[in-house]
């Protein structure tokens, strides 16, 4: 018999597979995994077809297509004032998870501590673990799930490599404010103290709120990797096509791991997304777009026993359901699944410890005939 010893022993399969396996094998409405359920713009699907069809079917440059990048570069300093380099500062990566992956690897030695904010998005502390570090969980607090930044700074010690930030959150849909930036730079200023920032949702944000990009502050931003998602802007989530911005000596030791996990990124999707992007402005409604569906479910969801919770970013609705049952969060949700046919995620699954607030996460980036069938499966609790 083989051993293995496995580097990553207590890690199981993720959540996200394990709901919507179960959500399909009870022909459940799936509002767990972030996904829509609707299609992208056929024009984009034509832009694609068309980069196939002329031949663009072999690899792209390993950092990504020149004209992609530059309209990347172009976008952020109209949208964020930053500018940066193309050439030496923009990596073309397989998906926000690839990116933040790379990111970590480039940087992160045996003995790094890297702090995180819970609940967070599940991939960055195995990542962590697989590579040596040492995850260090600041836990966020409902309903608002704000950062005490002055507790945060307790967790500081003199191998305190990286900082996570994700803004919009995933799981929660809170947003970072200037205060937050403010007390990131005063604690960041004459360290060496890097940045990753998730910042995949950047473009749907609500209520006249504004996206604050770590790009946005030089001081913030000499020390960053900037971490972005096309699956999230243009509703292709299975594309898995997404970007990295940093520094050129960041971005140098970045596309040393880059060029040997993935080396090249999907040629005809690239310029397709490239073509696409000259064509349309995908950035100017996304926000709008998306607080209609947001507004939509809350509203549907008030008509329940569910307790609401803030929802200023991202696609995602946080609810409490502790009034409802005393069960574990991992139970009721497979319990909505198996006898209401609706899919969630336990927020527990976002924290490294166990912890059970007894609040779920649901997907509003669904056709609005799905989230009111949904809805009404759950007013039947």
């Amino acid at each position: 018999m083989i051993l293995i010893n496995s580097k990553l022993p207590t890690v199981g399969t993720t959540i996200f597979t394990v709901m919507s396996k179960l959500a399909k094998e009870h022909n459940a409405i799936n509002l767990s995994q972030g996904f829509p359920d609707y299609p992208t713009n056929p024009k984009l699907i034509e832009f694609v077809a068309n980069a196939m069809k002329d031949g663009h079917n072999q690899y792209a440059p390993m950092t990504g297509l020149p004209v992609l990048r530059e309209l990347i570069a172009e976008k952020t300093t109209k949208l964020y004032g930053a500018n940066y380099n193309p050439e030496t500062e923009i990596t073309i990566t397989a998906g926000g998870t690839q990116a933040i992956f790379t990111a970590l690897a480039a940087v992160i030695n045996p003995g790094d501590e890297v702090i995180i904010f819970e609940p967070a998005y599940d991939s960055y502390s195995p990542t962590i673990k697989l590579l040596g570090g040492l995850v260090k969980p600041f836990e966020l607090h409902a309903p608002d799930y704000t950062i005490d930044w002055e507790m945060v700074k307790k967790l500081f010690t003199a191998n305190t490599r990286m900082i996570i930030l994700n803004s919009p959150q995933n799981p929660t849909g809170s947003i970072l404010n200037k205060t937050d930036i403010d007390a990131l730079i005063k604690l960041t200023k004459n360290t060496d103290i890097l940045i990753l920032s998730d910042e995949v949702y950047e473009h749907i944000v609500f209520d006249g709120e504004k996206h604050l990009s770590v790009s946005i502050y030089p001081e913030l931003k000499e020390r960053s990797f900037v971490i972005a998602s096309f699956g999230k802007l243009l509703h292709t989530t299975g594309w898995k096509l997404g970007y990295c911005m940093a520094p050129t000596k960041l971005t140098s030791e970045f596309r040393k791991i880059h060029q040997f996990n993935v080396f090249s990124v999907n040629t005809p999707m690239q310029l397709g997304i490239a073509n696409y992007l000259q064509s349309e402005n995908v950035y100017e409604n996304l926000s709008s777009y998306f607080q209609e569906k947001r507004d939509l479910f809350r509203s549907l969801l008030s008509n329940t026993k569910f307790k609401l919770l803030p929802c200023k970013g991202s696609y995602f609705q946080c609810v409490s359901f502790s009034g409802i049952s005393d069960e574990k969060d991992s139970d009721f949700a497979k319990r909505l699944v198996t006898d209401f046919g609706v899919a969630s995620i336990p927020i527990s699954a976002f924290y490294t410890k166990n912890t059970d607030d007894k609040i779920l996460r649901f997907c509003f980036a669904k056709e609005e005939n799905t989230l009111q069938t949904a809805v009404e499966r759950l007013i039947k609790i």
